[in-house]
């Protein structure tokens, strides 16, 4: 048999675009761009909400311990000093999103927690007279507890899922430095 023109031309193209390497890297790369993309993408989002997070629990202990170390303290002075000082812990992310508060608790002599007194930044305080559930280790009869509170609205700068804010929060109870044992509030 001959070969004849057609039928050589046909066995050279079919080896020629079976022996062609030149595009590969670049198909290559395009299926995997999409899935670099998101993954990198992902990664700068969970960064930022750990870094975030963690923030958010050195504000509450931050408003905690300040609080802890008077024996008496202004509600109009250094109350709103100390709550503002404990949003700029939460520098460079606004404020705004956070609710920050910090409350007395006292405890009877059943171990029954309530609330003394509240003060907030950016939220309502809680109530006098709340009771609060204190963790077994800290229900000692005739104590009181600062009770630093933090929660934070976490928007996704690129939200994947559709979900929203969410909601980062942290609480720490700490006790009064002073002799007496509790922290006053004066007006």
């Amino acid at each position: 048999m001959i070969p004849n023109k057609s039928t050589h031309c046909s066995r050279s193209l079919v080896a020629r675009l079976t022996g062609a390497q030149d595009g590969i890297a670049a198909v290559e790369f395009a299926l995997i761009l999409p899935f670099m993309l998101l993954l990198f993408l992902g990664a700068v989002e969970i960064s930022q909400a750990i870094a975030i997070k963690r923030l958010v629990t050195l504000t509450a202990s931050t408003v905690a311990n300040l609080v802890t170390q008077y024996p008496s303290i202004s509600s109009t002075q250094q109350i709103p000093d100390i709550l503002d000082a404990s949003g700029w812990v939460l520098t460079p992310y606004p404020v705004a999103n956070a609710a920050i508060t910090v409350s007395l608790i006292t405890v009877d002599s059943a171990g029954n927690g309530t609330v003394s007194w509240s003060k907030a930044l950016n939220a309502s305080p809680r109530p006098v007279g709340q009771v609060i559930i204190l963790p077994a280790a800290l229900d000692n009869p005739n104590t009181s507890l600062i009770l630093g509170e933090t929660t934070y609205a976490y928007n996704a700068t690129i939200d994947f899922l559709s979900h929203g804010a969410f909601q980062l929060s942290s609480s720490v109870y700490m006790f009064p430095r002073a002799q007496s044992g509790t922290v006053t509030l004066t007006p």
